[in-house]
């Protein structure tokens, strides 16, 4: 450079290069990091992921990683005891099948028949040691297919598939198996416009996702895009990330979706087949997102439904809990009182407590918000109003840092399910807003009491007693409400503490539990009542001798246990009719406005049709105008009873069976919220008595 010219600074295009070029060599030295690690021997899943950290695997090593990974280094062969036989009932179409996938395959020609037996010999071993009958339906093969790309000698396959299916396969991988009841609580969550949308159209996650979940994402997509999916997801070594993955793909295609306007069956199709879109240079970013929908998930999501997967006996213990009638995510209370204390980001969660105003001052969460849920019957003026400070409530302790605060709602009810339906209803308000981040307090107040009881053996003033709250001066016994006395009665403040008075506690909640069953069983067949069905009708003319088939007032609480017939039946078989050709048959006698009610506090809009001899239901379709699905057809000589609650009149409860002078047997229960319900029970009780007096005579 000749004396006195300046320097030129390097083009952009020069400065690029000289960066591609520095990562190159970051990645070379990595995989030499990774190569000498796994050389050296006792190399764990740990060290992998710190020299890695997420980036794709070499493929020479890739197979060590797994292995890794998935705990099988230095497994025994496990077929070597096996006499080798391929006879299962099914072994046509194992062999169908493993020769399909060997013809898939850029395998040379002298090794395609040892390759074949092996994979028939992995599938068939399986299938005889795990009891298990084979279907092509299963995915198997889309399982093993990454795997034979490694080469992997066949006890090596067969240990690499049996530990893929036992840790990453969930149960019931099935159409409407739990699994994707599951999914779909996460979609609602997440995205409940989403949700709301597919559910409108019947698209359930099972229908769309089974070979997502059921292969891992290698049924659609490519060998390359497959291999860097499982590289990532074998290294997080946890089951559940699969959900989040799944989810990218719903979130990524959610506005083309929104705007389909295709039948059903080509938008299952394209969902379906949605994975074989993805490329290499998406894998880092579905992962990255992944990871962030994962940390803005409560622990609850796998902690609750962690006996899905692995092979555990234990995990197999009771669960009564059928996600395919959850409204929504249910969170424990340990996690909503863990959740609040701890730094930094996290979920965190803004509690509303949904009791009645005198459960909510006898003793609450001292960082609840108060929605008294009976307001949305008696003054849904003044619940909007309340749904509105609620929201700015939320805002604000958000803003500020304070405990309470939280992005995430979570509803709290007493736990008891009678008194819960009007809370579900709210919850189901929200819901219908696509509100999203919106959970359940799982069991409850009444849970949150024994979980404070439980973790705090030594009494309130040892720990607990901060946690609630009551505004009636005092803090609220948590001891006595367990016990199941009043939450203003009195305490010796020692709490519970010993194991046998925490085993007494328990043993007094159920036996609670067992007198309410069986006064309500009583209350149900009880000796009939001669009673007419009001002081207006006829004197003389009992009601088939039993309870009166109206009576305002009367129902303290709903008989949970007895059939909900508008459950019953599934809506794709359902006729479909015009609304208003209906209304005007000349056979409809009265037609009533109202919204079915369903226990889970759902409300479908619909209409009341009453015959000269039938009552119908004609649940409205939100997306076809005009029209609605005969949602149930009932005569009126099989109405038992009619009730509606004091506190809410409009909402009211018809039930139908059978009666004679030994009790009333119960077959179906429906629940409507009526405007101007007296006037229609009234027309619906004439009519009745109608049919009853054409039968007797």
């Amino acid at each position: 450079m000749a004396e006195g010219e300046e320097a030129l600074p390097p083009s952009r295009s020069c400065m690029e290069s000289l960066k591609q070029s520095a990562e190159a060599i970051r990645e070379i030295v990595k995989e030499k990091d990774l190569a000498d690690a796994l050389e050296e021997g006792g190399c764990d899943l740990e060290t992998v992921r710190n020299i890695i950290q997420g980036r794709q695997l070499p493929a020479d090593l890739r197979a060590k990683v797994w292995k890794i990974a998935l705990n099988v280094v230095g497994k025994g062969d496990s077929l070597a005891s096996w006499d080798g036989s391929l006879d299962l009932p099914e072994q046509s179409i194992i062999h169908k099948d493993c020769q399909e996938l060997i013809d898939q395959l850029s395998v040379p020609e002298e090794e395609k028949s040892v390759l074949l037996l092996d994979i028939e010999s992995v599938i068939t071993f399986y299938c005889k040691s795990r009891n298990v009958k084979y279907s092509s339906c299963l995915g198997w093969i889309h399982l093993l297919k990454p795997l034979v790309h490694l080469r992997l000698p066949r006890s090596d396959l067969y240990n690499c598939f049996y530990a893929i299916m036992n840790k990453f396969i969930p149960r019931d991988c099935f159409m409407k198996g739990r699994p994707f009841h599951l999914f779909r609580l996460l979609l609602q969550y997440h995205e409940p416009e989403l949700c709301s949308f597919l559910d409108t159209k019947k698209m359930t996650p099972d229908s769309y996702a089974l070979n997502w979940l059921g292969s891992l994402f290698s049924y659609y997509c490519s060998a390359e895009v497959t291999q860097a999916i499982w590289d990532g997801y074998l290294q997080q070594a946890d089951p559940f990330f699969i959900y989040f993955l799944m989810l990218i793909i719903l979130v990524n295609a959610k506005d083309v979706i929104l705007a389909q306007e295709s039948d059903k069956e080509e938008m299952i199709k394209f969902l379906e087949t949605s994975p074989a879109n993805l490329d290499l240079e998406d894998i880092e970013d579905l992962f990255s997102l992944a990871q962030y929908y994962c940390s803005k998930t409560p622990a609850s999501f796998r902690k609750d439904n962690h006996s899905l997967f692995g092979s555990s006996l234990l995990g197999l213990k009771d669960d009564d809990t059928d996600l395919s009638q959850a409204l929504c995510l249910a969170i424990s209370v340990s996690e909503i009182l863990q959740a609040n204390q701890q730094q930094g980001e996290g979920v965190r969660f803004f509690v509303v407590d949904c009791r009645p105003a005198e459960q909510y001052n006898a003793g609450h969460l001292s960082t609840a918000f108060h929605l008294d849920s009976d307001l949305m019957l008696q003054n849904p003026s003044e619940f909007a109003q309340s749904v509105k400070s609620l929201l700015e409530a939320q805002k604000q302790s958000i803003e500020s840092g304070s405990i309470a605060g939280g992005e995430h709602l979570c509803f709290m009810g007493s736990g008891r399910e009678e008194e819960d339906m009007y809370m579900n209803m709210v919850l189901a308000h929200f819901l219908q807003k696509n509100k999203e981040y919106v959970s359940i307090a799982k069991g409850g107040f009444m849970a949150l009491q024994q979980h404070l009881a439980d973790i705090n053996v030594e009494g309130p003033e040892n720990g607990y007693g901060h946690w609630i709250a009551s505004t009636s001066g005092s803090r609220s016994s948590i001891n006595s409400s367990v016990d199941g006395d009043s939450p203003n009665g009195s305490s010796d403040g020692k709490g519970v503490k010993s194991l046998v008075n925490k085993m007494t506690v328990a043993l007094k909640t159920k036996s609670v539990n067992v007198k309410e069953k069986v006064i309500s069983f009583i209350e149900n067949t009880s000796t009939p009542v001669d009673r007419h069905v009001s002081s207006s009708d006829r004197v003389g003319k009992p009601y088939r001798g039993v309870k009166p088939v109206f009576s305002i007032g009367d129902e303290e609480e709903y008989d949970t246990d007895e059939i909900d017939s508008s459950s019953m039946s599934d809506d794709d078989r359902k006729e479909v009719v015009n609304i208003q050709t209906w209304i005007n048959k000349p056979d409809v006698k009265y037609n009533f406005p109202c919204n079915e009610v369903k226990e889970n506090g759902h409300m479908f809009p619909s209409h009341l049709l009453v015959t000269a001899t039938h009552m119908y239901c004609l649940r409205e379709i939100p997306s076809r105008k005009g029209l609605a699905y005969i949602q149930s057809r009932q005569a009126l000589n099989s109405v038992v009873k009619i009730t509606s609650k004091k506190k809410h009149p409009e909402l009211i409860t018809f039930k139908y069976g059978n009666s004679n002078t030994s009790g009333i047997e119960i077959l179906a229960v429906e629940r409507y919220l009526i405007p101007n319900a007296g006037d229609a029970t009234k027309a619906i009780k004439q009519q009745i008595m109608k049919v009853l007096d054409a039968l007797e005579s």
